[in-house]
C-alpha cells in the first residue's frame, strides 16, 4: 500500500513474507497467491506491498539470470504486488524447526554475507515500480556480540565498504538507487541506538543506514524521539522501519505461568529489564538474558521486554501486554514532521506459527486473515498521522 504525507513523500507500507517458509521460486509464486493476494484483497486495496524474504540460494539464481528476475516481476505486477524492500537478514531456513542463533550466520565479517546483499540489490534493482524513489534491503547489525574484537570488526568494516562500491556498481548498471539499512537487535554487536552511533557512523550514508525495528527498540528500553533524534546526530539514516511489537510483562515474577506459555523452540527471545534503560551495556546480564526461558530461570528483575513479535491488532491477553506505546511514539516521530522520517514500512510478524497454540492460525486463510489486519492496524495509526491512502480502498478490514 502506498499513502502520501503531508510534505509530499510517498510512504510504502507492505508485510514482510519471512513469516512464509518458501525458499525456492516456485514456492515464492505459490506464496503470492496463497497469502499475499488474500491480504490485498482482504484490504480492498488495488495495490499491496511486499517486504520479500528471499534465502541466499534463490537471490543467486535470480541474480544471476536476468530472465528470471523479469519474471518475476511480471507475476508481481499481474497480482497487484509491488516490492520496494527486501529482508536480508536471514540467510537460509528461517522457519527450520531450531533457528535460534543461526539467523546471524553467516555475518559481516564474510564473504558470505557480502555476496548474499549484493545479490539481493541486484534481484531488488529490477523489481523496483518504475515510480519508485528508491528500494531498501534490512540486515543484521554486524553480528552477534560474541566473539567480537578488533580483528572482526576491521574485516566488517572492509565489508561494509566493499558493500558500499557494489551498490554504487548497481546503481551505475542500472540507474536505480538500493540502500541497506543495519537493523540493530538484542543481543547483537549493535543492540541499541548508542552503539549504531558509535559503530556505524562514517558509513558511506548515501547508500548504507540504519533498519529501526520498533519491537527491537522498544526492547532495548528506549525512548524513540531520542532514539531517532541520536541516529540523526550521527549522520545514520534511517532506510526502512519494522512496524513490531514486542511482549510486556510488567511482573515477570507474578506472571510467570503465563510467560511459560510463549517459551518456545525456533527463535530466540531475548528478554531484557527495565535496568537496561539506564545507560551501559544493555546485555548486561543482571537486566538481560539471550531467551526468555533463561529470564524465567534466573529471575530477572522486572519489567521486562521479549523480543517476541506479536501481531499488532492482537496484543497478549492480560496479565501481559505488548509494546505498542513505542510504536505509536516512533510513528509520531517520524511522520508528523514536515517530511516523512522514513518511506519505507515493512510489518513483521514473522512469529506467527510459534504463537502460544490458542493464538496461532490453524489454516493458511487464517494466517492471511491475520496479515490483513496487522496492516489495516498499520494504516489506520498512519491515517491518523495525517498520511493519506494513494490507492483506491474499497473495503476495510476492522482492528
Amino acid at each position: 500500500m502506498r499513502l502520501r504525507h503531508s510534505g509530499g513523500d510517498t510512504v510504502h507500507l507492505g508485510y514482510c513474507t519471512n513469516v512464509h517458509p518458501a525458499e525456492d521460486l516456485a514456492g515464492i509464486l505459490g506464496q503470492l497467491d496463497t497469502y499475499a493476494v488474500p491480504v490485498r484483497e482482504a484490504l480492498g486495496s488495488d495495490l499491496l506491498g511486499l517486504g520479500l524474504w528471499l534465502a541466499a540460494p534463490v537471490a543467486a539464481e535470480l541474480a544471476a539470470d536476468p530472465a528470471l528476475r523479469r519474471r518475476l516481476r511480471t507475476e508481481l505486477d499481474a497480482r497487484g504486488l509491488e516490492v520496494v524492500t527486501l529482508n536480508g537478514f536471514p540467510y537460509a531456513a528461517f522457519q527450520a524447526p531450531v533457528v535460534k542463533q543461526d539467523v546471524y550466520h553467516p555475518d559481516w565479517t564474510t564473504e558470505q554475507r557480502l555476496t548474499y546483499t549484493l545479490d539481493l540489490a541486484r534481484v531488488l534493482a529490477d523489481l523496483l515500480p518504475d515510480d519508485a524513489a528508491r528500494g531498501s534491503i534490512s540486515t543484521l547489525p554486524l553480528a552477534w556480540r560474541q566473539p567480537w574484537d578488533t580483528d572482526r570488526a576491521d574485516a566488517a568494516r572492509r565489508r561494509l565498504d566493499q558493500l558500499a562500491a557494489g551498490l554504487a556498481a548497481v546503481q551505475r548498471d542500472t540507474g536505480r538507487q538500493v540502500r541497506v539499512g543495519f537493523e540493530p537487535e538484542p543481543g547483537c554487536v549493535v543492540e541499541s541506538t548508542d552503539q549504531a552511533a558509535a559503530l556505524l557512523s562514517g558509513m558511506d550514508t548515501e547508500r548504507l543506514g540504519v533498519c529501526v525495528d520498533l519491537a527491537h527498540l522498544a526492547c532495548a528500553w528506549e525512548e524513540p524521539t531520542e532514539a531517532l533524534d541520536r541516529l540523526r546526530a550521527a549522520d545514520l539514516p534511517v532506510v526502512k522501519v519494522q512496524v513490531s511489537a514486542a511482549v510486556e510483562a510488567t511482573d515477570p515474577a507474578g506472571d510467570a505461568d503465563e510467560l511459560h506459555r510463549w517459551v518456545e523452540p525456533r527463535f530466540l527471545h531475548q528478554t531484557r529489564g527495565a535496568g537496561c534503560a539506564a545507560g551501559g551495556d544493555p546485555a548486561d546480564p543482571a537486566y538481560a538474558a539471550d531467551d526468555l526461558d533463561e529470564a524465567l530461570e534466573r529471575a530477572l528483575p522486572g519489567p521486562w521486554r521479549v523480543h517476541y513479535h506479536v501481531p499488532l491488532h492482537a496484543p497478549p491477553e492480560e496479565p501481559l501486554g505488548s509494546t505498542l506505546p513505542v510504536l505509536r511514539a516512533a510513528l509520531r516521530a517520524l511522520y508528523t514532521g514536515p517530511a516523512a522520517g522514513c518511506d519505507h514500512l515493512d510489518v513483521e510478524t514473522y512469529t506467527w506459527g510459534v504463537l502460544p497454540a490458542a493464538r496461532r492460525p490453524g489454516t493458511d486463510a487464517e494466517l492471511a486473515v491475520g496479515i490483513a489486519a496487522e496492516l489495516a492496524f498499520a494504516r489506520t495509526e498512519l491515517v491518523s498521522l495525517g498520511l493519506t491512502p494513494e490507492n483506491t480502498v474499497t473495503a476495510g478490514v476492522t482492528r
